[in-house]
């Protein structure tokens, strides 16, 4: 989770919970966290280890493969961060120091933008690459979809500074100790929180217009081809039709997970104070984790190169069990 917010600060406001309801939580959710973190983990780390393997045999590799593959690692990250959080903060809270504690903060930062810039410009990618438009602006864009791409991401980066910015004003000023008119300096204060979620707000509001964007004109597409196709007598179970429908799949599945992780997120930031329910935000922090685990089981079987070699991992291990019986 990208906030500030740590379950050990929750924990010393909540006394009046029974100890062992408190612990029965923290064991369940763990168990929900970590099974997330195995998952997630495979997941990204064969999608990578599948496209390195690839690019070495073949020495080139697509548009497509390298933003999966940076994709994946970028979700590794992301998954290492939520976890070591979780652990500083719901088991080793004397460890997790401030500094710790602000380093994690920003590594998870770094690592969740470009999760969601990531998967935004793959979904852009598909749309440039499947869709079929006559205009001639979207006919420019499909012509250099590479570079479209390129551009997406370098926009990412300066929101990312300016995000980075913002968060770290915001943390000197709140680590310093103040002199002078304390009501200026608390003003100042809510303004820089403000001026960082609204940066916070942007980096994910833009990535999300993105998606559904992409996501809507596939569906346009694919109607005008399904149109077509009716029209010319032919059958509607053809390749760019199923192309299309792959392409919906995945981008639809990364909105909604992007949706549960938004919110999930939203629910941390601002509730934290005023919900006395610890158990809706340690299951905000489970739902936050769905998407770079989720979402990449989803890109190995929606991709035809993935799930072969996927089909085939589990085909060598099926036949490594039954010898090792």
């Amino acid at each position: 989770m990208s906030s500030n917010i740590t379950f050990g600060t929750i924990f010393s406001r909540l006394d009046f919970f029974p100890q062992d309801m408190i612990s029965l939580l923290q064991k369940l959710f763990s168990m929900l966290m970590m099974t997330e973190f195995v998952l997630g983990n495979f997941a990204n780390g064969f999608i990578a280890l599948v496209n390195c393997i690839d690019w070495v045999k073949k020495h080139k590799v697509s548009c497509t493969d390298r933003i999966l593959t940076a994709l994946a690692v970028s979700r590794i990250g992301l998954l290492w961060t939520i976890v070591f959080n979780w652990y500083g903060t719901v088991f080793n809270l004397p460890f997790y120091s401030s500094d710790v504690r602000l380093i994690v903060y920003f590594a998870s930062i770094v690592n969740h933008h470009f999760c969601l810039w990531l998967a935004a410009s793959l979904s852009i990618l598909y749309l440039l690459k499947i869709a079929n438009f006559s205009c001639l602006l979207f006919l420019h864009l499909k012509w250099r979809a590479e570079r479209v791409v390129i551009m997406i991401l370098w926009g990412s980066l300066f929101i990312l500074l300016c995000h980075l910015t913002a968060l770290s004003i915001v943390a000197k000023m709140e680590m310093n100790d103040y002199e002078g008119n304390i009501t200026s300096e608390t003003k100042l204060r809510d303004i820089m929180h403000v001026s960082s979620m609204t940066v916070f707000t942007l980096a994910n509001f833009i990535p999300f217009t993105m998606s559904l964007t992409a996501v809507l004109l596939l569906i346009f597409s694919l109607w005008k081809h399904l149109k077509k196709m009716q029209l010319s007598g032919k059958g509607s179970q053809d390749p760019s039709t199923k192309v299309h429908i792959k392409a919906m799949q995945t981008v639809i599945s990364f909105l909604l997970l992007f949706v549960i992780d938004f919110l999930a997120q939203i629910f941390a930031i601002w509730s934290y104070t005023a919900m006395q329910n610890i158990s809706f935000l340690m299951l905000c922090e489970v739902f936050g984790t769905l998407q770079p685990s989720a979402h990449s089981l989803i890109l190995i079987w929606e991709n035809k190169k993935l799930r072969q070699a996927f089909l085939s991992f589990l085909w060598q291990l099926r036949c490594w069990l039954r010898k090792g019986k």
